[in-house]
């Protein structure tokens, strides 16, 4: 048996690594979007939008070990999403770092698409155990129980 205490300090450490994850998901976006003008020799190759793609589906398998709830797994990505929106508005002098074009939305679809069919796919798994185990006082009583009642 766990004592208060040591639950307490489980529950603080979960909570301490979740938010590390979302500050990771935010650096992530942002270093996605500044390096998202890549060049490989003479042609521009954003590089950087698989692999935010591969870092988001990274970061949320180290959320799902430390938090149980779909908003709390998802959280680094989320944080993710606003470290690119930040990055979509203009800066004080004008400046804009993601400007309409190709890249920008292969930077979208990458590092948006893998980590939400993996969540998709994780929340489906979940209600299709949920109801495939329903809980244990909750199924019917057959009819030879009822009769007997």
């Amino acid at each position: 048996m766990i004592s208060k205490a040591a639950s307490n300090t489980v529950v603080l450490v979960s909570r301490a690594t979740l938010a590390v994850l979302i500050f990771d998901g935010f650096l992530c976006g942002i270093l996605a979007v500044v390096f998202l003008p890549t060049y490989v020799g003479y042609v521009q190759m954003p590089v950087s939008a698989l692999l935010a793609g591969i870092a988001n589906v990274m970061l949320l398998f180290a959320a799902r070990k430390v938090a149980e709830r779909p908003l709390a797994i998802a959280s680094p990505l989320i944080g993710w999403g606003v470290a690119v929106l930040v990055c979509m508005f203009g800066g004080p002098g004008g400046d804009v770092l993601l400007l309409a074009d190709w890249r920008t939305a292969f930077l979208l679809v990458g590092g948006l698409v893998p980590p939400g069919v993996l969540l998709f796919s994780w929340r489906l798994k979940s209600l299709t155990n949920l109801h495939a185990n329903p809980q244990p006082g909750a199924h019917s009583r057959s009819s030879s129980e009822s009769a007997s009642l």
